[in-house]
């Protein structure tokens, strides 16, 4: 008879706990849950990208509805539950208005006309935590938000829309990322941290410094000491904070993020003992027997944890202990190691940030131009502590050192800057079964070893299906791949990971066949035809992209598979304003068109014009809303410099000016540009042509190189980089004239486009096909299809049509809404 099991909250502590026991005793409970919010269990850690608008909310959900279901797992999505009777042995639980706020437990709240009676066998508290609340005057005001849960994030975008200035209270994690988020929503923001320096438990005074430049270069005001008093108001509406020593700063808006304080009450009135926190032994068990919990919610041995791998830990111990898979697993507390990217500087405290004895050792580097900080504190040999900001290469194994407590090698800054023979500092197969591989998902050595030897796991995506490792930033990938290669010998080949995307399980050319086949012409199709209509968020970018290149003019543009760049034809910049690149073929432009760049540099006051390395200009800074009215007063069409797609050809001055100029490098640049603008391929493709093989345009080095030779020929190189990878481009074919070199090229940009793998750039294309084969394919035609290269790029070219005119016809309601800047100085100017 299967035993009844409650879970109060369906955060990723409560879902995960979930998880662990259904992996060791799938049937044994009967499982209900209790969720305050009416949604399923989603990754808190990414509301920062909800509220910045780089993620929906959909895309940060673990687990949906349909898991529970799935799972036979009763979820009372929308219920708090507010006591457990003991004596009655069940869980009492009350609907909670939608415009109640899910960490609120105040009386009054809930509709007890619809009670909730849940009865148990055995209970797991898993609350979490709410937002601190400092005692502040008019913190109970219209424009006063926590930043806690999805409808924060919705609550605080859609008052955002009318305001200009945003306080954060809270420079901590939490306030920075809410910050960050509001910087794209049009407003200005300002931090305000009542203590000394910023995210002052992770970070010692120099780096809280460092990082509070960084935070001000991005245009975030930082008031560091300020005690807020109150939040003033007129009328009803917010106008400023008002701070203990008299001074103030003006806001529209003020989110609070003053950190977190664990949710208890509905412990407190079931008789359970508690402290700062619920008070549980090391098997997460509390006073009452039956009664276990974890989470932030928890205090352990005096302690709370606010990080997610303590949590992930002690989901392991209590699945162990209430299974009875092992009944004496213990929980004997976490030590904190924590990576993070703040407003997108990289950043890991591990441990101590401080020297705590005079005998500990510190090893420190720093370079305050690049806003790099690297600290390590060492006893005994081992590492205390360390900080790394702005430069995290090393730190997987800092982190796996000091969480193994490992001893550290005779020169300690091998620590921060690898070893001389580029050897690893760490290898997994010495480490301990308890060793943490993924810290994104908490899994552990010994699950890596039983997905390997008892579920014959051989790949790293095999692995990672099976326990979730390597699934979340990718660095324990090469962790992951030693475990099996000291298992089984050697790492095998996956089928998956050559999907052109995860969501479908089929490579390039048998997906190419099926869209073909079924005349598939938008994601949704491929979705419905290809995999059951469930659709995949991180495999919509690709589909989008794949379609529009199979389907020329006929593709069915859905909105919601493009990333924001594509949505508004610019590119998003780290403050939420937009980088505006107009079409300048072969880098040769007009005093006319620059007189239209600088007066509309002026009008929209572009924070900087900066020329770019593709011989272009860029205007950084433009508001979302003022787009298209920037695109017309240009009236240039539109660069692609936001998009995995054709983006420009470079060119020296050829024979026009210069005396070793071999052909007309500009002209033919030129004619390769215009035939070719926006393009889509699987990923960016950068274009040059040089006058001659002096190369001052560095064509051999670009995905697509043309280099005169003289007498009207043009030797064609394809596969070049020179960005993080550096490689010269293989030498194709010695076309003979303007024409024949811009059949060949599109005849290998055609090829590269239907069969390079999503996001594989040429030179990684040109190296795995190889350059014999390309010229076999290309140039001897071997297999019959240049042919059809040819009209199908023809195709794409007669389809392509400037995304820039959206400026006249929108593609889709509310293309383009936000302030306007122009709009915001006008009315500035009526006021006076």
């Amino acid at each position: 008879m299967q035993k009844r099991l409650v879970v109060i909250g369906n955060g990723m502590a409560g879902a995960r706990v979930v998880e662990e026991i259904l992996k060791r005793a799938p049937g044994v409970f009967e499982i209900v849950m209790f969720g305050a919010e009416p949604y399923g269990n989603y990754n808190r850690i990414l509301l920062s990208n909800v509220l910045n608008q780089s993620q929906k909310p959909e895309e940060i959900f673990l687990n949906s509805l349909t898991w529970y279901q799935g799972n036979n797992i009763r979820l009372h999505a929308g219920v708090k539950a507010v006591k457990i009777d003991a004596g009655r042995r069940c869980i009492i639980g009350y609907p909670l208005p939608a415009d109640v706020n899910a960490y609120d437990f105040s009386d009054g709240l809930f509709d007890k006309d619809a009670t909730v009676i849940e009865p148990y066998d055995n209970v797991i508290i898993a609350t979490g935590s709410r937002p601190f609340v400092p005692p502040i005057e008019g913190q109970g005001l219209p424009g006063v938000f926590l930043f806690r849960t999805i409808d924060d994030c919705r609550r605080i975008a859609e008052f955002a829309h009318g305001c200009r200035k945003a306080a954060v209270i809270g420079g901590g994690l939490l306030g920075l990322e809410a910050a960050r988020g509001l910087l794209t929503h049009n407003v200005d923001v300002t931090v305000v941290e009542a203590g000394g320096q910023l995210m002052n438990v992770q970070l010692d005074e120099e780096s809280g410094q460092m990082l509070r430049r960084t935070m001000e270069a991005m245009g975030i005001t930082v008031v560091v000491n300020g005690r807020t008093k109150r939040i003033r108001e007129e009328n009803g509406k917010i106008t400023g904070l008002e701070f203990q020593d008299g001074t103030s700063i003006d806001a529209d808006m003020v989110v609070i993020s003053a950190g977190i304080r664990p949710i208890t009450e509905i412990a407190q009135v079931s008789g359970i003992t508690v402290n700062k926190g619920i008070v549980c032994d090391d098997h997460m068990r509390t006073n009452v027997p039956e009664i276990f919990a974890l989470g932030e919610c928890v205090e352990h041995r005096g302690k709370i944890y606010g990080l997610v791998d303590p949590i992930w830990e002690q989901a392991r111990v209590l699945a162990d202990v209430i299974t009875g898979t092992n009944s004496q697993a213990r929980y004997e507390g976490s030590k904190t190691a924590t990576k993070l990217k703040v407003m997108g500087v990289e950043l890991v405290s591990i441990g101590a940030k401080d020297a705590e004895k005079p005998s500990d050792e510190l090893v420190v580097y720093r370079e305050l131009k690049r806003n790099i900080y690297k600290k390590v504190v060492i006893r005994d040999e081992k590492i205390l502590g360390a900080i790394l900001l702005g430069d995290t290469e090393y730190a997987d194994t800092l982190m796996r050192m000091f969480l193994a407590e490992q001893k550290i090698p005779g020169n300690p800054s091998e620590l921060l800057f690898g070893t001389v023979t580029g050897s690893a500092l760490v290898n997994a197969a010495d480490l301990p079964d308890n060793a943490q591989i993924c810290n994104c998902n908490g899994v552990c050595k010994k699950e890596i070893v039983d997905a390997i030897v008892n579920d014959n796991c051989q790949s790293v995506s095999a692995v990672g299906a099976k326990t979730k490792a390597g699934k979340g930033c990718g660095s324990c990938r090469s962790m992951i791949a030693q475990i099996i290669e000291s298992c089984v010998g050697k790492v095998s080949y996956d089928a998956s990971e050559h999907y052109y995307v995860p969501g479908i399980p089929l490579e390039k050319s048998q997906l190419v066949a099926q869209i073909l086949t079924k005349k598939l012409r938008s994601v949704s199709a491929v979705f419905a035809a290809l995999a059951d209509g469930k659709e995949d968020a991180d495999s919509k970018v690709g589909l989008a992209s794949l379609l529009k290149t199979l389907w020329p003019g006929e593709y069915e543009d859905e909105r919601d598979a493009r990333f924001i760049n594509d949505r508004v034809h610019a590119n998003i910049q780290r403050d939420g304003t937009f980088s505006v690149i107009p079409r300048v073929y072969a880098g040769v432009t007009t005093p006319d068109e620059l007189m239209r760049i600088a007066q509309a540099a002026v009008k929209y006051q572009v924070k900087m014009v900066k020329i770019t390395g593709g011989q272009r200009i860029d205007l950084l800074g433009i508001q979302k809303a003022d787009l298209p009215a920037i695109w017309k007063d240009l009236g240039m069409p539109s660069g692609h410099a936001y998009t995995k797609a054709f983006r420009t050809c470079k060119s020296c001055v050829g024979t026009d000016f210069c005396r070793f100029g071999l052909g007309d490098s500009i002209q033919l640049a030129q004619n390769i540009e215009r035939r070719f603008q926006g393009i889509e391929s699987p990923h960016k493709m950068k274009l040059a042509t040089a006058g001659c093989p002096r190369n001052c345009s560095e064509a051999y080095v670009k995905d697509i190189g043309a280099v005169a030779v003289g007498e009207d020929k043009w030797e064609i190189y394809i596969g070049g980089a020179a960005g993080g990878t550096v490689r010269k481009g293989d030498f194709l074919y010695t076309a003979q004239g303007h024409e024949e070199t811009v059949k060949v090229v599109g005849r290998f940009m055609q090829y590269y486009r239907e069969h390079a793998k999503y996001l594989e750039r040429t030179y990684g294309f040109v190296e795995r096909v190889g350059i014999d084969v390309l010229k076999n394919i290309l140039v001897e035609d071997s297999l019959g299809i240049c042919a059809r290269l040819d009209a199908r790029i023809q195709e794409a070219v007669d389809a392509y049509r400037d995304p820039w005119k959206e400026a006249e016809v929108q593609a889709y309601e509310r293309q383009f809404e936000g302030p306007r800047l122009v709009e915001v100085l006008r009315e500035a100017e009526n006021n006076g």
